[in-house]
């Protein structure tokens, strides 16, 4: 837990760049309004962050879940904001997921480009992919151990 009260407060940049996102432009935010809506803020996502786990718990879980979320915003009277999260957090999902399969594809094509250099790299100094030097080298040092001991 926070070893301070202040340590619980959200950030006021972050509340402040949220609140003027909501407002049209040219509206100004007084420094005592700002510390209010942050502390409110605060308030209202320790509030449900206590209901959710309540409703884990409940569940004998320790992980809160979206559903934990949605049943405490039900139980504080906020369902009208419900389906609105639920929307947003399935976007969330999808740009997540859209994310992933980028960096994915990212890596996927670096890889390919990677074994083409080598191949390249293989072809100008001769060397077979296919074949295992090591082994190629230790079936040389043998088949000559043979021809010794045939010769002797």
């Amino acid at each position: 837990m926070a070893e301070r009260p202040e340590d619980l407060n959200l950030p006021n940049a972050v509340v402040t760049r949220i609140m003027k996102e909501a407002l049209p432009t040219g509206i100004n935010i007084g420094k005592d309004a700002r510390t209010a809506i942050s502390k409110a803020a605060s308030v209202f996502v320790l509030y449900a962050t206590s209901c959710a786990n309540n409703n884990a718990l409940k569940g004998k879980r320790k992980t809160i879940t979206a559903n934990d979320v949605y049943s405490a915003l039900s139980e504080m009277e906020f369902e009208e904001f419900i389906d609105p999260i639920k929307g947003e957090l399935e976007v969330h999902k999808q740009a997540q997921a859209s994310k992933k399969s980028k960096k994915a594809a990212k890596s996927k094509s670096k890889e390919t480009v990677v074994s083409e250099e080598v191949d390249a790299t293989n072809d100008v100094n001769g060397v077979d992919p296919g074949v295992d030097e090591e082994l190629v080298e230790g079936e040389d040092a043998e088949s000559k151990e043979n021809e010794v001991m045939e010769t002797s």
